[in-house]
């Protein structure tokens, strides 16, 4: 572990995993600290775009909030997706950009790890999460898997599902149409908290490992010209 700054001796307490969350994945920016399992600072922005500028402030805005220098920090926990190819991007370029400056691990977390992580009692029913997509299509992840799927064409469960993420209404709407038996999560998207728990039972060897790549599940959009790049100007 990085030791903190001079003068930091009460963030210093021995057992005491100070873990700086990040997620732009799925329509919002969000930043926090989370010490110990407890949540210390937190602070989220609906953000379609802009995430990378947006997460820079918020780190450095979350971190004062807690009282950290940024040499106090034991782990990075960011969201790999499923979601938004740029927030994935800007979240995961941010928090590898940091792990490298402090020489601290970056764990990658997908948001229905987290969002599992919030709902510790599910009973009989299995978790779905559906993050919003482009033009009608959703990002749905369960069973340890993700994909894409129109609205119009989701799987229909064949058991008692509860449903989180950003396009949870939608989706537990679309399912109850057609007979399923489909409940609504009491949280929308996971915590800071709840990333940062997943983060730190990854980091300690509890869950399989995931690297902390973009979870991409359609290709990104921007392509190549059929003919490539244009060659460097001559200077």
């Amino acid at each position: 572990m990085i030791p903190a700054s001079p003068g930091d001796d009460d963030n210093a307490k021995p057992g005491c995993m100070k873990i700086l969350v990040l997620d732009a994945a799925a329509g919002r920016c969000m930043a926090g600290v989370v010490a110990d399992g407890v949540l210390v600072a937190e602070q989220t922005e609906t953000a379609a775009r802009g995430q990378a500028t947006l997460l820079s402030a918020m780190v450095v805005n979350v971190l004062n909030e807690a009282g950290l220098t940024a040499t106090a920090l034991d782990l990075v926990a960011v969201t790999v997706g499923p979601g938004s190819f740029t927030g994935i991007r800007a979240g995961l370029a941010l928090a590898h950009g940091i792990g490298l400056g402090l020489g601290v691990p970056v764990i990658g977390v997908t948001i229905g790890e987290a969002l599992a992580d919030s709902l510790p009692s599910l009973s009989h029913r299995r978790l779905w999460t559906a993050i919003e997509g482009r033009r009608g299509r959703v990002f749905l992840e369960r069973d340890g898997a993700a994909m894409a799927v129109a609205l119009d064409d989701l799987p229909f469960p064949a058991a008692p599902v509860v449903v989180g993420g950003s396009a949870a209404v939608q989706v537990a709407a679309g399912l109850a149409a057609r007979g399923g038996d489909v409940t609504l999560a009491d949280e929308c998207l996971p915590t800071a908290r709840h990333l940062a728990q997943v983060g730190a039972r990854r980091h300690a060897g509890e869950l399989l490992p995931l690297a902390a790549e973009p979870l991409y599940i359609d290709p990104p959009e921007a392509r190549l010209p059929v003919g490539g790049l244009r060659p460097a100007p001559r200077v």
